[in-house]
C-alpha cells in the first residue's frame, strides 16, 4: 500500500499557550485553564466551559468516551505536543498530516479576535517546525478587509504554513466579488490551496442543542458543503484562477458525485436564460480544481472516477472521536480493499503530495 498521508488532522493547542503568543498588550484577556475537582475548565471572557473532551478522543472505544469530569490530560498529548504528535504518527503508519483545528478566538472583542489569528498561526508554524516534513500546517486568515486577509496569506506562506482557511461565506458580498480578487491572486501566487472546513462559518449552528440536533447537525454539515463550492464555480471564481485549489475538509465525497453530475444538468438547462461565466462543463471546474477529504466512505469510493481520482483524499482526522488511529492501515486496507494499487495509492498518498507540493 506504501505511505499513509493524513490530508485533515487537527491540533488541540493548549489554552495557555494564548499568554505567549498573543501581543503583550492583550495577553491579560487570554483563556486560562482552571482545575478543578469536577474537570478541567477553560476560563475566557467571563464563561467557564469544560474541556472538550469529543476533540480528542483517538484510540478510545467509541462507547467509552470521556465526558465526565474531563481533564486536561485525558485528551492525546499529540494535539498540543508535536514530539508525541510524531510518535502516534509512527504506532499509526501514517508519515505526515495536514493540520487543521484550532484557530483564533471566539471573542466579541475584535481587536483580540483578529489579533488571535496571528498569534495562533505562530504557534502552528512553531509547532509544524518541530518535523516540517510530516506536520503541514493550514492556517487562518482574518477577514475584517481584504487587505488583511492578503497581508497574512503572504505572511504565514513565509512562515512555513502549507494552506489556508477560509469562510463557507464572504464577509461582505459574494466570494465571486471583484473586491476579494487580490485573496484569490495570492493564494496563487504563494501555491497554498484553500480549505473549506466543516463547521467554520457555514449558517447551521445547532450541534449541542440535544441529541436529535447534534446528529442532525452532523449530517448536514457534509451537505451544506456544496453551496460555497457552487458559488466559486458558478460565479466564476474557478474560471478565473485555473490555478486555484480549493478543499472540502471533513465532508466526505459522496455527495460531490450527484453534485458534479447535477451541476452539468442545470447548466445545460439554465445557461441559455443566464449569462455564466463558464467555458467549460461545470464539472470540468470540479475535476481540476475541487479536492475532497474522507476518512471511510464508501459511495465516495465507489463513485471516484466521476468525482475525479485525483481528488480524493483519505484523512485520519487525529485525535478526535472519529479517528482511525491507531489502526488507521487496517481501516485503509479494509475500506479501499477492491481499488486497484495505483488508485490507492493516489488516495491516500499522492494526490495529497502533489497538492501540498510535499
Amino acid at each position: 500500500m506504501g505511505p499513509l498521508i493524513s490530508a485533515d488532522s487537527h491540533v488541540v493547542p493548549h489554552p495557555d499557550f494564548w499568554s505567549e503568543y498573543l501581543p503583550s498588550s492583550l495577553r491579560d484577556r487570554a483563556p486560562r485553564l482552571e482545575r478543578t475537582d469536577k474537570g478541567d475548565f477553560v476560563v475566557f471572557e467571563g464563561n467557564r466551559s469544560p474541556v472538550m473532551a469529543l476533540n480528542s478522543q483517538s484510540g478510545r472505544d467509541k462507547d467509552d468516551f470521556t465526558f465526565s469530569h474531563p481533564r486536561w490530560e485525558d485528551q492525546r498529548a499529540g494535539g498540543w505536543d508535536p514530539a508525541a504528535r510524531v510518535a502516534d504518527q509512527e504506532i499509526d503508519g501514517v508519515s505526515a498530516e495536514v493540520i487543521y483545528g484550532g484557530g483564533p478566538l471566539r471573542s466579541t472583542d475584535q481587536e483580540l479576535y483578529f489579533a488571535s489569528h496571528a498569534a495562533y498561526n505562530d504557534w502552528l508554524a512553531d509547532y509544524c517546525s518541530h518535523a516540517p516534513d510530516r506536520l503541514v500546517g493550514v492556517a487562518y486568515i482574518p477577514f475584517d478587509s481584504v487587505e488583511s486577509a492578503v497581508k497574512e496569506v503572504r505572511r504565514v506562506a513565509a512562515r512555513g504554513l502549507r494552506s489556508t482557511l477560509i469562510q463557507a461565506r464572504a464577509p461582505q458580498g459574494s466570494w465571486n466579488d471583484p473586491q476579494w480578487a487580490p485573496l484569490w491572486e495570492a493564494l496563487v501566487e504563494t501555491g497554498m490551496p484553500a480549505g473549506l472546513h466543516v463547521g467554520f462559518s457555514f449558517g447551521r449552528n445547532m450541534r449541542f442543542q440535544d441529541p436529535a440536533g447534534f446528529m442532525t447537525d452532523l449530517v448536514m454539515t457534509k451537505m451544506e458543503m456544496a453551496e460555497p463550492i457552487a458559488e466559486l464555480l458558478f460565479g466564476g471564481v474557478l474560471e478565473r484562477y485555473p490555478d486555484l485549489k480549493i478543499i472540502s475538509v471533513e465532508a466526505y465525497a459522496g455527495w460531490l458525485a450527484f453534485m458534479a453530475e447535477y451541476v452539468d444538468h442545470a447548466w445545460e438547462t439554465h445557461r441559455g436564460w443566464l449569462d455564466l461565466p463558464l467555458t467549460m462543463k461545470p464539472s470540468d471546474y470540479i475535476r481540476r480544481q475541487v479536492y475532497a477529504t474522507f476518512i471511510e466512505d464508501p459511495v465516495g469510493v465507489r463513485e471516484r472516477h466521476t468525482i475525479g481520482i485525483d481528488n480524493l483524499m483519505w484523512s485520519s482526522d487525529y485525535p478526535h472521536g472519529e479517528s482511525t488511529w491507531p489502526k488507521s492501515r487496517d481501516w485503509v486496507e479494509k475500506s479501499l480493499a477492491d481499488l486497484p494499487e495505483a488508485e490507492v495509492r493516489k488516495i491516500v498518498c499522492d494526490n495529497v503530495k502533489n497538492l501540498y507540493h510535499l
